[in-house]
């Protein structure tokens, strides 16, 4: 099991993934053994977001050439991940029928990306 400091290696910011930040998407580089609820759960943790989807990529490292000297680049992973942007009271069904609400208090964004682009 891996921290959630493990996890998420850092976000990935270009056009693309700056323009899904207002449908609410996140890209971030994450470990390439980290699976999708071990993703789902760090970023819940780390930036205090309720996350509805987690789509991932893996990118294997390229053959690269400089000269006569040959390598290979390090393989990667994406996560694309889909946070609820209007988050509401979780409802649930206690003892004896009873509906009750969990009032979580749940961040409509992640300020510390948007903020790095002056998005506020």
């Amino acid at each position: 099991m891996l921290h959630a400091e493990d996890v998420i290696i850092k976000p990935i910011m270009t056009e693309k993934s700056y323009a899904n930040i207002a449908n609410g998407k996140y890209t971030f580089e994450v470990a390439l053994n980290a699976s999708k609820v071990e993703i789902k759960n760090a970023v819940e943790e780390l930036f205090g977001v309720k996350v509805l989807k987690v789509n991932t990529l893996r990118y294997d490292g390229k053959n690269k050439r400089v000269g006569v000297h040959q390598g290979k680049t390090k393989a990667w992973k994406k996560a694309i991940v889909a946070i609820d942007t209007n988050p509401s009271d979780e409802k649930y069904l206690a003892k004896g029928g009873k509906e009750t609400k969990v009032n979580k208090k749940y961040k409509t964004e992640i300020e510390e990306i948007s903020s790095a682009f002056g998005n506020n």
